[in-house]
């Protein structure tokens, strides 16, 4: 059974070539450099940007007190959850270089993508809020020597065509005293020799590194390790909401987690106290709650200026919504402090990871009526508001069949649990291809047979109810 676990213990499983040590005491012991470093890491995809920069870390964090982290990977970010721009204060070790952890950091966006590429424009000007925030709160001329903050920059792998040009803005507009170029041994997949960035006739001061990226060394000691991005992404998200629970609970698997998550009980979020953006992308306004359900959204404040970008607190997970009473249901790992500032959620491209939704879940919870048989798909099938009559179709005339347990009859694969709310509902299916995707039950249809025409097997629905879910009001 796979893990969600992140080890925190020290397990020193990397080794740092002396090229890289050199390279990074250069940055921090630079006697020039004053006021402190800001070190930029750049290269192509795996080249170890993310390992050297946690190692960076480190070799600052001897010098100085606190250390600033500008994470500009969306895809697979360093101290948050994906699709996350953030700026880190850090003040204590890492002790392994091979597991990132998570940390609250002191601003974040939420971008909504893995990748840049949805809106490259919005995606700087995340990053360039987020520098002169820094430059703001921890480089004034009036600090003294003591709380002076250096930055380290992390960059994304993207390297060419409009990835190369974001990459130049970047460099241009935080003007790093240090870039720590990383190469490969492929040419045509490096950035260009040189501070390629640079106009001719700049007259500032930049120390550029040039570093080589090693796999292995003479010893065959791995130095970088291989990543599976979508399955990193996915563990970092269920890491993020296993903070739910207190640390002491025993969640170490995925079904586990699902389970727990079935169980949490909901913050019930009055809809007319929100209001709903969706990122890179335009959403009909009646399909609006369709979309939102059964999603992850990120949680943020909305700024007094509407040209500012609003602050992120974190993510939630919209459980269910309920039209008729006006009731959001979300469960979030925020404190309830943050919380109350939220007014925005914000919906993109971040989804609930698929295993969650494939993990069989048996109807143990007290929020749920134990006389009530109900289809297991994770927390898809659960994302129910209050008092909540939930529909369950088996999708034969859309070429889909439902996945089902041991629990389940042949019987109720074949009942219709009657609409009362016009919410939206959402079913796991598994296609003929054994792919796991989500059918969404639309708004506005409180009856099987009112859907597209009508449909054959409706007539052999049966009537089941769930009971009320005891929520959290915000």
């Amino acid at each position: 059974m796979a893990s969600i676990t992140e080890r925190e213990e020290a397990t020193p499983s990397i080794y740092i070539s002396e090229e890289w040590s050199e390279a990074a005491d250069s940055v921090a012991y630079d006697s020039t450099t004053s006021p402190p470093p800001i070190a930029l890491v750049c290269g192509p995809k795996n080249c170890g940007k993310t390992t050297f920069s946690r190692y960076l870390l480190n070799i600052l964090l001897q010098r100085y007190k606190r250390v600033g982290y500008l994470d500009t990977d969306v895809g697979q970010p360093e101290f948050t959850a994906p699709g996350f721009l953030s700026l880190t204060v850090v003040d204590k070790l890492t002790p392994d270089l091979t597991i990132p952890c998570l940390k609250t950091p002191e601003r974040c966006f939420f971008f909504g993508d893995v990748s840049s590429k949805r809106d490259p424009t919005a995606y700087l000007k995340c990053i360039f809020t987020l520098y002169d925030y820094y430059r703001k709160e921890y480089c004034k001329s009036d600090s003294p020597v003591e709380n002076e903050m250096p930055l380290v920059v992390n960059t994304h792998g993207w390297v060419k065509g409009v990835g190369y040009d974001i990459l130049v803005d970047m460099l241009r507009h935080i003007a790093p005293t240090h870039v720590v170029k990383i190469n490969t041994t492929s040419e045509r997949k490096n950035l260009p020799v040189g501070k390629f960035w640079l106009d001719e006739g700049y007259g500032g001061q930049v120390n550029l590194i040039d570093i080589n990226s090693t796999r292995q060394d003479s010893f065959n000691r791995s130095v970088l390790i291989q990543k599976d991005a979508r399955l990193l992404r996915d563990l970092r998200i269920m890491a993020y909401f296993r903070q739910c629970f207190p640390s002491n609970l025993n969640i170490t698997t995925i079904k586990e987690l699902a389970n727990a998550l079935a169980s949490h009980p909901p913050y019930q979020v009055p809809i007319s106290s929100i209001k709903i953006r969706h990122l890179h992308s335009q959403v009909p306004h009646t399909e609006v709650f369709y979309s939102l359900n059964a999603s992850i959204v990120g949680l943020a404040v909305s700024s007094k200026q509407s040209e500012n970008i609003p602050w992120c607190v974190g993510l939630g997970i919209v459980r269910g919504i309920d039209t008729f009473k006006g009731l959001l249901y979300l469960i979030s790992p925020v404190p309830p402090i943050l919380l109350e500032k939220v007014d925005l959620l914000l919906q993109g491209f971040i989804h609930i990871p698929t295993c969650l939704l494939q993990c069989d879940f048996v109807l143990t919870s007290k929020y749920f009526s134990s006389a009530t048989a109900c289809l297991s798909f994770g927390i898809a099938d659960y994302a129910l508001g209050a008092g909540m009559h939930v529909a369950l179709h088996v999708w034969e005339c859309f070429g889909y069949k439902l996945t089902a347990t041991s629990s389940l009859t042949s019987q109720l694969l074949h009942s219709l649990i009657k609409i009362e709310t016009h919410a939206p509902v959402v079913v796991g299916v598994v296609d003929e291809n054994q792919e796991s995707k989500l059918a969404r039950w639309p708004i506005g249809y409180p009856a099987m047979n009112s859907y597209g025409g009508g449909c054959d097997c409706c007539t052999r629905f049966e009537l089941q109810s769930i009971k009320a879910v005891p929520s959290l009001r915000i």
